[in-house]
């Protein structure tokens, strides 16, 4: 379901998502520094940086999985602890035992946990309702499929699934294109983009930058500390990459190369860019992307 990007946001509406001054470090070494961040409702944001900027660090703060040496979080206008009901979060897949004996079908119903809270047990509505969202990613047929038969595109969208379960206002969603293939990702756009259109507010800590203009409508731009943060068209810009990555961003027009109109020079604001000379390959300790 297509959404129209829409940078015009109420300025008097009450922030889905405000981080004022997180500051968060290992030992000596800050991996989060003074980072502000307002969030709309019916955002459809990404963070975006190089890594150990500290993208997934940022998350796991404000869902309190990590302790912080500074700051406050507010969901809604209230600290974390006081909204998780409002709140669904889809870690990286490469964070889960995927060889625990369990089916597709509970690993969805676990995403009504928080709901039915400690002494109740999931019934035929929750049922339900996780095989309505399977459906919504396309996942029906695996219901009863252990989790360790899955592909990475079909563990993704089982991770969707468990979160669109949780009926949430503000959706976490840590690098939930890694891995998977050109269907599966056009279908978790989609997905994303339904969700904005039905006013919740979803944040992705992405890498593809060739991507963002396409994919959301907000981005904020991290490098320990926040460089920038905003509606796409307005902060996607060359001077903002460059300072998050350090001058190591080699720029593409729309059309491939050359600029927008095909000349073969020149450069569009929004055109997507490609990080160069990075460190290769991916961490996997979620603790300073």
């Amino acid at each position: 379901m297509a959404v129209k990007k829409d940078s015009t946001r109420s300025t008097t509406a009450t922030p889905a998502i405000e981080v004022t001054d997180l500051t968060v470090a290992y030992g000596e070494r800050p991996v989060l520094w003074d980072v502000d961040l307002t969030v709309p409702p019916g955002t459809l944001m990404a963070i975006v940086g190089p890594n150990g900027a500290g993208k997934t660090t940022m998350i796991k703060a404000i869902l309190g999985l990590l302790p912080i040496a500074a700051g406050q979080v507010l969901i809604y206008g209230l600290p974390y602890s006081e909204q998780r009901q409002l709140v669904g979060y889809v870690p990286q897949r490469g964070s889960v035992d995927w060889d625990f004996p369990t089916s597709v079908l509970d690993v969805v119903t676990m995403g009504r946990y928080g709901a039915l809270g400690w002494f109740r047990r999931p019934g035929r509505s929750e049922r339900a309702l996780a095989l309505d969202a399977l459906a919504q990613v396309g996942m029906t047929d695996y219901a009863d499929r252990q989790i360790s038969q899955l592909s990475g595109g079909q563990q993704q969208r089982t991770f969707l699934a468990r979160a669109l379960v949780q009926d949430a206002q503000v959706y976490f969603m840590d690098e939930p294109f890694q891995g998977v293939d050109a269907t599966t990702e056009r279908a978790i756009v989609d997905l994303l983009k339904s969700l904005r259109a039905a006013g919740k507010t979803v944040v992705v800590v992405h890498h593809d930058l060739q991507t963002v203009p396409e994919y959301f409508d907000w981005v904020t731009l991290l490098n320990v500390r926040r460089v920038a943060s905003g509606p796409v068209d307005e902060v996607f810009t060359d001077e903002n990459l460059r300072q998050t990555y350090g001058g190591r961003v080699g720029f593409l027009t729309r059309n491939g190369n050359g600029d927008s109109n095909g000349n073969g020079h020149g450069h569009s604001q929004h055109s997507p860019a490609t990080v160069v000379n990075q460190p290769a390959g991916d961490r996997r300790d979620g603790t300073s992307r």
